[in-house]
């Protein structure tokens, strides 16, 4: 019979898996952006956005059905805030997302998508009276210029002769989507909720919210997925995209903190870039290179935890 491990073994096992999981999360997190860039040719951006949210929402029903009652007691208190969550974070955050990458790459989604935590700091100012330390300023402004710089690519006469692309455009304001589904997430409305629970009533929210906007394009003869790519490309989105991820990111908050959890976020540009240099064959750009070192220099700056007196 084969000895119980002892807690001198296991520790190093307990310390390390948190860790692991938190390298890996980021990369599911940019995976998005990449099955939707390979899959948006094929499938529509409202039906890709209502197949990966029901299909999430499906898997975690059983999660759901445990918290029926809590969950119930949410929704008829606050139906408003529950379809307002649905509505950024897997619409616009969704859909929106999938209909800007046809016409802007990875790579600048990625770069642009990161400076959602600067916007939660201007979002918690503006609505909840947030002090912001001139650090913070500082840092918010830096990414914002990371942002231009990118958007711009580099030349700022884009400015005077306003040929931007509106799927960066797009992106600033899923970004901006983003940071006020992570601030509307927090608070006393949601505080009962098991987590798991929660993800699943906001991705039922959103794939109700997408349905109306799936079947027209269905009824319009849009792009729906009748290949092996297309559904293999929904099946990532699911898998790594949707329940990896939120999961991973909701493991490493519970077992390091959510100041810790969130450092490794700053891995999110250099593997969506990675990824879409790699796996798409983007071209990576000096913009890029700049932009993605200003954006990252202002979000270490800005979200640094603060020093206590």
């Amino acid at each position: 019979m084969t000895p119980a491990a002892s807690p001198a073994q296991t520790a190093p096992f307990a310390r390390f898996m948190p860790l692991a999981v938190m390298l890996l999360t980021p990369l599911f997190f940019s995976s998005n952006l990449i099955f939707g860039r390979s899959t948006i040719p094929e499938v529509a951006p409202f039906t890709l956005a209502f197949l990966r949210w029901a299909s999430a929402a499906l898997v975690l029903s059983p999660f759901l059905w445990r918290a029926r009652i809590r969950a119930r007691t949410y929704v008829a208190a606050h139906p408003l805030h529950w379809l307002t969550l649905g509505l950024l974070g897997m619409g616009i955050c969704g859909a929106g997302v999938y209909y800007a990458l046809q016409f802007t790459t990875a790579t600048n989604g990625t770069l642009i998508y990161t400076t959602s935590p600067l916007m939660i700091i201007l979002l918690e100012r503006l609505f909840f009276g947030r002090s912001t330390s001139p650090r913070e300023i500082a840092g918010i402004l830096l990414g914002f210029l990371g942002v231009a710089i990118i958007v711009l690519e580099g030349d700022p006469g884009s400015l005077l002769r306003t040929s931007f692309n509106l799927g960066d455009l797009m992106f600033i304001g899923a970004a901006l989507a983003w940071a006020g589904y992570s601030v509307l997430l927090k608070g006393p409305r949601t505080a009962g909720l098991p987590v798991s629970a929660l993800f699943a009533l906001i991705a039922l929210s959103g794939a109700l919210l997408l349905a109306p906007f799936a079947l027209w394009e269905f009824l319009a003869g849009a792009r729906m997925p009748v290949t092996l790519t297309a559904w293999g490309g929904i099946a990532g989105i699911v898998v790594f995209s949707s329940l990896l991820a939120f999961s991973g990111y909701q493991y490493g908050v519970a077992r390091l903190g959510a100041s810790t959890a969130s450092v490794f976020m700053y891995l999110l540009p250099p593997y969506g870039v990675g990824l879409a240099v790699l796996v798409l064959g983007e071209p990576f750009e000096t913009h890029h290179a700049v932009g993605i070192l200003t954006v990252l220099s202002g979000l270490v700056l800005a979200t640094a935890p603060r020093r206590k007196p």
